[in-house]
């Protein structure tokens, strides 16, 4: 007995790393799963094959139920399409998983408009898509044990400074995780996301130069298969209580992230004067910063 037995998945950016593993292990935990892959080169360019047709025949030479889908999620009938395939293929849909993305890295002054606006596309319009098309179907089938696992970054969390696109772009996708979390809960649906940490094609740049942790293809604590534990257990049933939080997984590490909340607070019985709205704030606020704090330039 699989722990996604009869359950069916959709999982985008699934012919390569993070998400193909997602996929593989999903199969085997009994999930039938639509992998999907452009097949597009790491800045979404141009193609470069069809790897979602291989981790396909990988699944069902090892007894798994897999269908595959090259469609781009940028594309607003496509995504409908492939979330109709799981339907037309399975006999239903239980889990969209989101994981499809490219990066175009650079400073925000030299970033120009078409960098900003691909990565926004693919990363954030990609998980509207996908998700606003599954939703219908869920508000259809009200009452199941629905699941979004939307994968974002600590690029977003903690600011990249070379990928004020892509920062972007996974901050909003917690934006939406949190108002689907919200209006989708009372149909069957969670929403949750996955920040992973994991060497894959975007972060083998970072082998030899990080400081913080050893992104290398020998360090198996970094592994893809180190993010996977967390995403089958929200894909499954058990997982219904879980809804609107942020996970991380990698680095043999499973995190909750903290929800956003008011660390400390001034108030006013009127309108505030500006001079004592500037000292209330300072008064309260400064000693709160943790220094050495990455945002502020040190004082020589």
């Amino acid at each position: 007995m699989g722990r996604l037995d009869g359950r069916v998945a959709v999982i985008t950016g699934a012919g390569r790393g993070i998400g193909a593993e997602v996929a593989r292990c999903m199969a085997r935990e009994g999930a039938s799963v639509v992998v999907n892959d452009l097949g597009a080169s790491m800045d979404g360019s141009q193609s470069e094959g069809t790897p979602a047709d291989a981790v396909v025949e990988e699944i069902c030479r090892a007894g798994g139920k897999a269908v595959s889908n090259g469609c781009n999620v940028t594309d607003w009938d496509a995504t409908e399409a492939l979330i109709a395939q799981a339907v037309d293929s399975f006999g239903r849909l239980d889990i969209l998983v989101n994981v499809a993305g490219i990066i175009r890295d650079g400073m925000i002054f030299k970033m120009d408009e078409k960098q900003f606006d691909s990565v926004i596309a693919v990363h954030l319009k990609g998980t509207f898509n996908t998700t606003r098309h599954a939703s219908v179907y869920w508000r259809e089938n009200r009452g199941g044990q629905y699941r979004i696992i939307n994968f974002i970054s600590g690029s977003g969390l903690y600011g990249s400074p070379t990928q004020p696109n892509y920062a972007a772009a996974k901050m909003g996708i917690v934006g939406l995780t949190n108002s689907c979390a919200s209006a989708l809960v009372g149909y069957g649906v969670t929403a949750n996301c996955i920040a992973p940490v994991a060497f894959t094609r975007m972060t083998e740049s970072l082998a030899g130069k990080s400081t913080v942790m050893d992104y290398s293809p020998d360090n198996e604590k970094i592994s893809v298969a180190n993010v996977v534990p967390p995403v089958v257990y929200l894909a499954s049933e058990q997982s219904e209580w879980l809804n609107g939080r942020i996970i991380q997984a990698g680095n043999g590490r499973i995190g909750l992230f903290n929800s956003p909340a008011i660390e400390r607070e001034v108030t006013t019985p009127g309108v505030w004067d500006m001079g004592v709205a500037f000292e209330e704030m300072e008064g309260a606020f400064k000693e709160a910063v943790v220094y050495p704090n990455p945002f502020r330039k040190p004082k020589s």
